[in-house]
């Protein structure tokens, strides 16, 4: 049997692979991790088909290097909350295996340029998954630690994530935040730490100048361009990943960043933020899992929406297309989806209307088919990104007594999540 460390060859359907055996993500144990010789990573499920033959035997990983980091007593204190993705780890050459860093020693050993900017006081791991595994119960916990981190001293927050999902998360905290008082920074990798093109290292610093600012903001901290040399730090609820691959993948949309941030250097772009203060933060982290995301395409039957009626969901966003369109004259009156939204509003559904453009916001009042859809009940709400609506109407009728106070709650801007006035510079940032 392979084990972390040992040099492989395995057949599979996807073909022959040979590498090193690196550590299997948690709750993934039939997923066998190998080190490429090419520096990459891959993962092959493991089934009856798969053949694997031990090449060599793996040498013992050495020890993470640590550096004992005197307090600096005019720096702020800060705590980080690693819950995965390659930003948070180091990889052992000697073995591949890439080694989660857990102690303030590691990470500055890591990156010992945060021991300039802030006292690294505390790391918590409340669980491992990949970005895309996350649902509302890991927003719910991350949320929780970031309170609790918060009232119990720390100046400011960094949370490590896979990149994939982090702007749903970025809006979850934005949300679940109550009374945010002190900077909470989202950052991720988009390259993984045993290359050269590595992102993590500026990402974090650029974190950890976010968190000796005044910016009392759920932000999420990436590459403001490929190359390295700044960051951008971009609110919590108007960021989305707009790239698979490229370090600057995260942009900010229809709004400015709130700054620029370089090693040494922090340019503030846009002056729409909440202060520090002194507040308690509350975890207020209630939310309904019954809501979906429909993305519209022509000629699409609106009979999924049947399927949230039959399984009782709750809210429905649905990304439009233009100002806020769907068909509603139709040839054939199948593909008219008129019906099939007043249905679920009569079910007690809250149905909404998302930009699908992403840049812009809608407006129910220029065309005639936006204005039956409003007099039905859609909600049109704005610039909002689709992904922030989605999290939001899972956060509000956790909340909302009554479907008005839904809807009001949901046209409210409780965390920068709508714009009455989009800058014309923050087009394409």
């Amino acid at each position: 049997m392979a084990k972390v460390g040992d040099r492989v060859r395995v057949e599979s359907k996807d073909g022959v692979h040979e590498g090193t055996v690196l550590p299997s993500p948690e709750n993934q144990k039939n997923l066998l991790m190998l080190k490429l010789n090419s520096g990459y990573n891959i993962g092959i499920k493991l089934d009856k088909s798969v053949k694997i033959k031990v090449l060599g035997t793996g040498t013992k990983a050495e020890p993470l290097p640590t550096i004992i980091q005197k307090e600096n007593k005019s720096l702020p204190s800060i705590s980080l909350i690693a819950t995965g993705g390659t930003i948070g780890s180091r990889v052992d050459y000697k073995t591949g295996a890439v080694q989660t860093l857990m102690k303030p020693q590691e990470f500055i050993a890591n990156v010992p340029e945060l021991a300039q900017i802030v006292n690294l006081k505390k790391i918590s791991r409340p669980f491992a998954v990949w970005s895309e595994n996350m649902s509302h119960v890991e927003w719910q916990k991350i949320a929780q630690e970031v309170a609790k981190e918060l009232n119990a001293g720390a100046e400011g927050v960094i949370v490590t994530h896979g990149t994939d999902m982090l702007h749903y998360t970025a809006a979850a905290l934005s949300f679940m935040l109550k009374n945010l008082s002190k900077p909470v920074a989202l950052v991720g990798g988009q390259r993984s730490s045993d290359r050269g093109s590595f992102d993590g290292a500026l990402n974090l610093i650029c974190a950890a100048n976010y968190c000796k600012s005044e910016i009392a903001e759920v932000s999420l901290i990436m590459h403001g361009e490929d190359a390295d040399t700044y960051c951008l730090a971009m609110r919590g609820t108007k960021v989305r990943k707009l790239h698979t691959s490229r370090r600057d993948a995260f942009r900010p949309v229809n709004e400015m960043p709130f700054a620029k941030i370089w090693k040494n250097n922090f340019e503030l772009l846009n002056s729409n933020y909440k202060k520090r203060t002194n507040e308690k933060v509350v975890a207020d982290t209630k939310f309904e899992p019954r809501v979906a995301l429909v993305k519209f395409f022509p000629g699409q039957s609106p009979d999924i929406i049947d399927y949230y009626i039959s399984k009782k969901y709750k809210g429905l966003v649905i990304e439009a297309s233009g100002l806020g369109h769907v068909p509603i004259d139709t040839k054939d009156k199948k593909l008219g989806w008129l019906p099939k939204i007043k249905k679920a509003i009569d079910s007690g559904m809250l149905v909404c209307f998302a930009p699908q453009t992403l840049y812009g916001g809608l407006n129910q009042f220029v065309y005639a088919p936006a204005r039956q859809l409003h007099d039905a009940g859609v909600l049109y709400l704005g610039d909002m990104l689709p992904e922030t609506a989605l999290v939001k109407l899972g956060w509000v009728l956790a909340h909302a007594k009554k479907p008005v106070e839904a809807k009001q709650l949901m046209l409210a801007n409780l965390v920068g999540e709508l714009n009455p006035r989009i800058p014309e510079e923050a087009f394409l940032y």
